[in-house]
């Protein structure tokens, strides 16, 4: 069986990490989460207090720190998935924090952290076998990919799932803080002038607004196969 690039872009806490863990778990393939790199950044960034009051990034600090940003993902023997590391520090738990959250849209449209992940991203997935989400991928960092996918769900849903998904862990939450920052995510990413959230022209649209989980599963698998056979 041939192998190929699928890139897997959408929307915010629309279950896109779930599905491509799952997928690349389920064909021996690579997973590579690059919502959890801007997040990484995002999380330096914030430890090193580059972050102004109102929420604007010092961009000249963040640029001379970038050369001390190192991301990696190692296999968590325990999930079976992996695990985000910071310079050599396990956060995979930090990066999904709320304060993160509010603070990732800023980063993720700055040229020079896109320009130094999307390079990262590329050598990553250079011989395929890959499986790559993120808000970018079929259009800039794999726009030759062999299946791309778009999905998407609507902000409600998204902003439950992700309020689950922090009660689970054990970490604050509340529903309107959630639901207003899907929804200024979803506007930040689609209006960045450095490569901003969109469909593209041959990725397959997936709305799992109402799809369980399994479902989203057995639909991405069915076509990874019709797309290797």
């Amino acid at each position: 069986m041939k192998k190929i690039t699928i890139a897997i872009d959408g929307h915010s806490s629309c279950g896109k990490s779930t599905m491509a863990k799952d997928l690349a778990r389920e064909v021996g393939y690579i997973y590579v989460d690059t919502g959890a790199m801007y997040r990484s950044v995002t999380l330096y960034a914030l430890r090193k207090g580059l972050f102004e009051d109102d929420g604007t990034v010092k961009a000249s600090q963040l640029e001379a720190e970038m050369p001390n940003i190192h991301i990696s993902f190692e296999l968590n023997k325990e999930t079976g998935r992996p695990d985000t590391y910071l310079n050599g520090e396990c956060v995979e738990k930090e990066i999904r924090s709320l304060e993160v959250s509010s603070h990732v849209s800023p980063i993720a449209t700055i040229g020079f952290v896109r320009k130094a992940l999307v390079a990262q991203q590329q050598q990553m997935g250079k011989d395929k076998g890959v499986v790559m989400d993120g808000r970018d991928i079929g259009t800039v960092v794999f726009p030759d990919a062999e299946l791309k996918v778009f999905v998407t769900a609507s902000a409600k849903v998204r902003a439950q799932r992700r309020y689950d998904e922090l009660q689970a862990k054990g970490m604050p939450a509340d529903f309107d803080d959630i639901l207003k920052n899907v929804e200024e995510r979803d506007y930040i990413d689609s209006h960045r002038e450095e490569s901003p959230l969109r469909q593209a022209e041959d990725a397959l649209l997936l709305d799992n607004s109402d799809m369980t989980i399994p479902e989203q599963k057995q639909w991405l698998l069915d076509r990874f196969h019709e797309r290797t056979a």
